[in-house]
């Protein structure tokens, strides 16, 4: 399995590069993690309801440099940005014996196995899919998670925040969970909070136990 670090990258852009990858495992080639960091994108799930947690309109995001994009991922509402770091397994669920529950569940424990490493307790709730974190005594999410399994093989993935601009979250009911935060690492950790770059190595060390 290999990993490839995208760098900085639109979401579309990325989005093509699963699917090209897809199609290779699905016919045995190597499977591949990618890991991005999504210019400002608000990205919809195949829930047609999705679109009703969106609050602020297409021509306010457009005037704000914000894209919205239709997504086939599962989940809802959710936005990306610079300081957020995005990973896309596109890997064979069956060849690793996790049927697709268990694979979001591994996602979400590879999550919270990072955050560990840098002194965040992240915790799942039943009722949500992600990782949650206390913030100020309140739950709040700081790991997402919207998988698409097609043909036995996944796309989209996680996305974990870690110093983005959280105003962004404004345009959107993050996840359709109404009256719920979003955090981050920055936010939780301030002046004690590791790099970017460092997080992003310690998940992706993480995402090599898939």
């Amino acid at each position: 399995m290999s990993v490839q670090d995208l760098g900085r990258m639109g979401y579309r852009q990325a989005w093509e590069l699963q699917e090209r990858a897809h199609e290779v495992v699905v016919n045995g080639g190597a499977e591949t993690i990618f890991i991005v960091e999504h210019e400002p994108v608000i990205t919809l799930g195949r829930r047609e309801e999705s679109i009703r947690n969106l609050v602020t309109s297409r021509d306010e995001l457009e005037r704000q440099g914000i894209e919205l994009v239709h997504s086939d991922r599962g989940g809802d509402i959710t936005y990306h940005g610079p300081g957020q770091i995005v990973a896309y397994p596109i890997i064979r669920l069956a060849a690793h014996g996790y049927s697709v529950g268990g694979y979001v569940h591994k996602l979400e424990s590879i999550i919270i196995a990072a955050l560990a490493e840098i002194g965040i307790t992240g915790e799942v709730d039943p009722s949500a899919v992600g990782v949650w974190v206390k913030d100020r005594d309140a739950a709040a999410k700081i790991g997402a998670i919207g998988v698409r399994v097609r043909r036995g093989v996944s796309l989209h993935g996680l996305a974990l925040n870690v110093s983005e601009d959280l105003s962004n979250f404004r345009h959107i009911v993050p996840c359709g969970l109404a009256g719920r935060p979003v955090t981050s690492v920055q936010k939780i950790l301030g002046s004690s909070a590791p790099t970017f770059v460092e997080v992003k190595q310690i998940l992706t060390r993480r995402l090599g136990s898939l």
